[in-house]
């Protein structure tokens, strides 16, 4: 039998020929793979030799030819397809191994790969009698069934045939983005007229949101995702709801930099957040924000957890999920022995999104990522008092904290420390008094947030009683100046953004 072997990525490689011409299998190779094989020690057949045309065009044409597509794609059922193999002196090819070019990872003209998606497509087609091969992690079992069975069976075929459709499909789709990626259009512009989502499931997860769902984590077949480096170093494993929460918290916190920072997420919305001079302080005030709501929830820190920040952390309630960039020594140890559940990650920093996507009911909602577009430079303060600069650092941290909080949204900062968040509320009055409750008192002087502007002004006169000094708002309603003459008269200062930050 006569193997094909063109692979880009040459992990194992020199293996799997070895395995194959032990089994006396006939290998046919190119270009640089057949350097490898020649350099390894390995005899195998160049597929000039087989075409009777050499490469040309840099390559671009080697194995685009009837006498390795014909021993590719011949039905061995079908006798006039043996004869015509007959007829053409084309020998049959029983296993093609190839992998693309890393397009993905290095996007180019030169990296769009014309002959090995060819081989591989049609190999795959007629995987009833040829076998496929697209990745290294199956040459092993693949070298393991053709030494004890001589072939590789039915069961085999059909699912290496579904992995190498699977493989080009996001291959082309890798190419189809990075086409849309360059258009350089705003606006509406910037969503494409399609969307080629093709995934892979990366990691089982202990289950989905509830125990009787089923729960994964998939990224974009051939994609590498910052989650791929995340690292657990204790406790139970991981359910669809903790990475979910885990991705909220770890995307919060580094937007809170560059200043120590933590923040503290309950069912993907904020109970705790604060920065400081250092990472236990800031871990400290995070989690006096909302002790109760903090039990069970997920701590996210943009350093790494440091003995004092580890002894605050086993004093205070328990986490479900920690993440941060990394421990230091004795820290694990420490964290595990009071909390041996408590799953302790460690990550690098978030990755960006090209595009958000939301699964709805018979489709998909698609839109740019969320982003703080508006600026402090942007910010226009309209009231006859301006905030101070300690107050202006609360405003900032209110505006981040409101963003990321689901809507309405009324979070109330004082001295670096979120100090009252009231979440998806369907009244903006309410958020606010649920924000105002769980502040206490503690709010005087410092700031408050609301995620889209206020439509009364009964919403600032509860911001008013909670005893802040700022209020920040997008503004944009027809009642604009009455809330201006309202926060004057509350003796406040109000800045408008000119920016909602709507998150549901």
């Amino acid at each position: 039998m006569r193997a094909l072997l063109s692979v880009y990525d040459k992990t194992g490689l020199v293996d799997l020929a070895r395995g194959l011409s032990r089994l006396g299998w006939e290998l046919v190779s190119s270009g640089g793979t057949a350097a490898a094989l020649n350099a390894a020690g390995v005899e195998c057949t160049p597929v000039e030799a087989v075409t009777g045309s050499p490469e040309m065009l840099g390559g671009r044409v080697k194995t685009l030819h009837p006498a390795i597509h014909g021993g590719i794609l011949a039905d061995r059922d079908r006798p006039e397809h043996v004869a015509d193999l007959l007829a053409q002196n084309i020998a049959a090819i029983g296993l093609v191994v190839c992998n693309l070019y890393p397009f993905t990872s290095d996007p180019s003209i030169e990296m769009i790969d014309i002959g090995g998606p060819t081989m591989v497509r049609a190999a795959a087609k007629n995987h009833a009698h040829v076998g496929v091969v697209v990745d290294p992690a199956e040459y092993p079992a693949v070298l393991e069934e053709l030494a004890r069975e001589g072939l590789l069976g039915p069961e085999t075929r059909r699912r290496l045939a579904r992995a190498a459709f699977a493989h080009t499909a996001a291959y082309d789709a890798a190419i189809v983005s990075w086409l849309d990626s360059g258009s350089g259009d705003e606006g509406a512009a910037a969503l494409p007229g399609t969307l080629e989502l093709r995934l892979e499931r990366a990691q089982d997860l202990r289950y989905g949101e509830n125990p009787h769902q089923q729960g994964a984590r998939y990224r974009q077949l051939g994609a590498h995702s910052w989650w791929d480096d995340v690292v657990q170093h204790a406790g139970l494993p991981l359910s669809y709801l903790n990475l979910f929460d885990a991705a909220a918290a770890w995307q919060l916190v580094h937007e809170l930099g560059p200043q120590p920072a933590v923040a503290i997420i309950k069912h993907a919305n904020p109970c705790g957040a604060a920065v400081a001079g250092d990472l236990a302080t800031a871990y400290q005030l995070a989690y006096e924000c909302d002790e109760k709501s903090a039990f069970g929830g997920i701590v996210a820190l943009n350093r790494p957890v440091d003995g004092a920040t580890a002894s605050a952390m086993v004093a205070a309630a328990q986490a479900d999920v920690v993440i941060a960039p990394g421990y230091a020594s004795g820290t694990l140890e420490a964290l595990v022995a009071k909390r041996k559940n408590t799953r302790l990650l460690q990550g690098p920093p978030p990755g960006d999104e090209a595009l958000h996507v939301r699964q709805i009911s018979g489709g998909f909602l698609v839109q740019q990522p969320y982003r703080f577009a508006a600026t402090r430079a942007d910010w226009r303060v309209v009231t006859k008092v301006a905030p101070t600069e300690e107050q202006w650092a609360d405003t900032e941290l209110a505006w981040k904290l409101a963003g990321y909080t689901k809507s309405n949204a009324v979070v109330l900062v004082a001295g670096g420390q979120a100090v009252g968040i009231g979440a998806g509320q369907q009244s903006r009055v309410d958020a606010g008094e649920i924000a105002a409750r769980k502040a206490a008192g503690r709010g005087k002087g410092g700031a408050c947030a609301t995620d889209a502007f206020y439509p009364f002004r009964d919403g600032l006169d509860v911001a008013a009683a909670a005893g802040v000094g700022v209020v920040i708002q997008p503004g944009g309603s027809v009642r604009d100046q009455e809330l201006i003459d309202a926060a004057d008269e509350h003796g406040i200062a109000m800045v408008l953004t000119g920016e909602r930050q709507f998150r549901h």
